[in-house]
């Protein structure tokens, strides 16, 4: 009940942020600078993400995707450009932004953005083990026992190869892609490209209907319900309605087989990325051709099975969270790069003995995942202290809660959503 309050406080306290103006729609800001963008987008290596902002300020979102990136510093001297006037930008218009901002350089000067390879080796190394160990059971009769630590490694592949996606491994690009490339197509049969082009669109504008794609997820489930009337695919009222009950393990299991055995492979195979697809290749040759030599083909894929919806289960649900319930933002409204994080995401509670943060990878801190995306993971209990004072200063609560009180506010939804749609 407290949250649900601190979630409405929030909600009446936003409309109070202005808003940066409205700039030509083939132009965007940067840093200062309209830039015409209107002929860029087909070109842009992150797909047409920059169609989410035309017109208006993307200072924000610029920093936190490129912050690393030195060819899109050289592909924005290209294009043509024309100085912004004094209250262009957000930052001159919002306190709350402005401060962020200059909380952001703080720690970017303190070292905070900067990659720990002891950590990333520790990692690897876990993920590496716990495969090892795993297999071993499995080989040694203890098959249950062994199909569990192979289905939850899968799912910290998934974590770790996000952390790749974001830059914030190593800090090189390259290396950090590649990294993403091997860990997600052989850890969980998924392609990196694909999931790239994706969560940028989400961490863009996070909860905004037409613009985040973790909204459209019918037919298979639905998180609220003003999110259905802005999606094609046809939905079940029967189903909907025990969503809750299935999503866990059914739902779950269907959205990463359709994404492991069509939906990545055909977009490697498009976008011909083909170190993806042979990684991929890799991890269906090791299951289906070398282990039925050993256990036979049924046995085979029954474990198969087993482990991924264990995988699938584990990383999707604790995903889903930390937005899933939360307020969406209309298809014509828009917030700012702070707010998007402070009321369209929230966290989890580390637990006892930050049991949390390592079953989770450290993204049970999403409001500081969002607002510092390029920033390494384990660096966001540290610095959310930082950031709580920073929403206290400007009057904007901080939402976060247990993993048990998480957890049941998510199924609540899922079963309330359901109902509702049903009718």
């Amino acid at each position: 009940a407290a949250f649900r309050e601190m979630c409405k406080a929030k909600n009446g306290g936003e409309k109070k942020l202005l808003k940066a103006k409205y700039g030509d729609e083939k132009e965007m800001l940067i840093k200062g600078n309209w830039y015409q963008v209107e002929k860029f987008v087909k070109r842009h290596p992150g797909g047409r993400i920059l169609n989410f902002y035309k017109g208006k300020d993307a200072t924000q979102a610029y920093r936190e995707f490129h912050q690393r990136s030195e060819r899109a510093d050289r592909l924005l001297k290209t294009l043509k450009s024309r100085p912004a006037e004094k209250g262009d930008a957000v930052v001159d218009n919002d306190k709350l932004v402005a401060d962020f901002v200059k909380l952001r350089a703080d720690l970017e000067k303190e070292g905070f953005f900067k990659p720990d390879y002891a950590h990333v080796f520790f990692r690897f190394a876990e993920i590496v083990f716990m495969h090892v160990f795993g297999l071993y059971l499995v080989f040694n009769g203890w098959y249950l026992s062994g199909l569990a630590i192979l289905g939850v490694v899968e799912g910290r592949c998934g974590w770790l190869m996000h952390e790749g996606g974001h830059n914030s491994l190593t800090g090189n690009i390259t290396i950090d892609h590649a990294l993403q490339v091997i860990t997600y197509g052989f850890g969980c049969g998924m392609s990196a490209a694909w999931w790239r082009n994706q969560h940028n669109k989400h961490h863009a504008m996070p909860q905004k209907l037409e613009h985040d794609v973790d909204l459209n997820t019918l037919p298979l489930v639905l998180f609220h319900l003003d999110a259905a009337s802005h999606q094609k695919a046809p939905a079940s009222k029967s189903w909907l309605r025990m969503q809750a009950m299935l999503f866990p393990n059914v739902i779950c299991s269907m959205v990463a087989m359709f994404w492991q055995l069509y939906l990545h492979p055909r977009h490697a195979l498009r976008t011909k990325h083909y170190d993806e697809l042979f990684f991929m290749g890799l991890r269906w040759a090791f299951i289906f051709g070398y282990m039925p030599t050993v256990f036979g083909f049924w046995p085979t894929l029954l474990g198969a099975l087993l482990s991924n919806g264990i995988g699938s289960t584990y990383i999707f649900v604790n995903f889903a969270v930390s937005h899933t319930h939360l307020p969406v933002v209309k298809a014509d409204e828009d917030v700012s790069w702070v707010v998007y994080a402070a009321r369209h995401t929230m966290n989890v509670k580390s637990g006892p003995f930050k049991w949390v943060d390592w079953w989770m990878s450290y993204l049970n801190f999403q409001i500081e995942h969002h607002l510092f995306p390029s920033m390494p993971q384990f660096r966001h209990p540290i610095v959310s202290k930082r950031v709580q004072k920073l929403f206290e200063k400007h009057g904007v609560p901080y939402l976060q809660t247990s993993y048990t009180e998480a957890m049941k506010i998510t199924f609540n939804n899922l079963d309330h959503v359901g109902h509702a749609f049903y009718g």
